[in-house]
């Protein structure tokens, strides 16, 4: 996810321009798709990405990274969860109501990474204990409000830091593994 400095994943209105991702970020989130055998969203986010992304490689003036993943996307498999069924396209299936069983289901498949994107569905996965991998993105900002990443959890979650790598414009990616 990205975040910014102060936790938030959006700001108000839901606005992201404060998430511009440099090159080197924007080909490591490429690649990380690239990577991933599933991703679940939420019915917000996949808005957003639904929106843009199954034709971003047709714009004028897209750049080769851009058009990379436009079509490491389209490809990925991907799941939406919504509290009502919905059409959804692009390689993608609607789950209705409870993703924690679809989230189970998925992990115990051995067809690569989950990753789960929205931070209310974020939120479900960690209260259930089903998240091994936090991957967070924060970016130098401040924002003040907005929808928060982390939310009240039920127990406290000990976390193993395993990778940090610095982007351009401080930019920070950070990994931590869950300890069992």
């Amino acid at each position: 996810m990205n975040v910014s400095l102060d936790g938030y994943v959006a700001g108000p209105e839901g606005d992201l321009a404060w998430s511009e991702p440099s090159d080197e970020l924007f080909q490591w989130w490429s690649d990380r798709v690239g990577a991933t055998g599933c991703a679940l969203y939420g019915r917000r986010v996949w808005g957003a990405m639904s929106s843009h992304w199954p034709t971003a490689d047709q714009q004028p003036g897209v750049t080769p990274a851009h058009a990379e993943y436009a079509r490491r996307w389209r490809e990925m498999p991907k799941v939406v969860v919504s509290s009502t069924p919905q059409e959804v396209g692009w390689n993608a299936r609607c789950v209705v109501g409870d993703p924690v069983p679809e989230i189970e289901r998925l992990t115990s498949l051995d067809d690569g990474p989950v990753d789960v994107v929205g931070a209310t569905l974020a939120a479900t996965a960690m209260r259930a204990g089903l998240v091994d991998e936090y991957v967070l993105v924060t970016h130098p900002v401040l924002i003040g409000a907005g929808l928060p990443f982390f939310t009240g959890l039920d127990n406290r979650v000990s976390l193993e830091l395993v990778e940090t790598r610095p982007f351009p414009r401080g930019v920070l990616l950070t990994r931590y593994r869950r300890r069992r």
